[in-house]
């Protein structure tokens, strides 16, 4: 079974940092890692992911300001805000694709999501 634990959400002022973790456990080997939000009365979308070869992929709308980042070994993959502004504001998922070791299936994976409020 894949689990993933998210932290590091809460409350900061518009202008100022958050750094979100997620750790992943379970038996699967990992391709995909990222962060997807979701805003009230709106649809989840991507922020940012990177793969396994190095690849990275951000929205134009945090490009600039946010920096994905992960450890391998430690199956944590890291999301550091900066210059946070309100409409930042959302349930931050944390996300897996990979191939589960034993039945070696790919699939998709969540985490439970983490709140981050920024205020103007």
């Amino acid at each position: 079974q894949v689990q993933l634990a998210e932290s590091g959400g809460g409350l900061v002022q518009a202008g100022g940092s958050l750094r979100l973790s997620c750790v992943a456990s379970g038996t699967i080997f990992i391709d995909k890692m990222g962060w997807y939000r979701q805003a009230p009365g709106k649809q989840r979308e991507l922020v940012a992911v990177t793969t396994n070869r190095g690849n990275t992929n951000y929205a134009d709308s945090v490009k600039g300001r946010f920096t994905i980042s992960r450890d391998n070994a430690k199956k944590t993959v890291y999301l550091q805000m900066n210059s946070l502004k309100p409409e930042d504001t959302a349930v931050y998922y944390c996300y897996v694709h990979g191939m589960h070791t034993t039945t070696l299936n790919y699939g998709d994976y969540w985490g439970q999501g983490t709140q981050v409020t920024v205020s103007s």
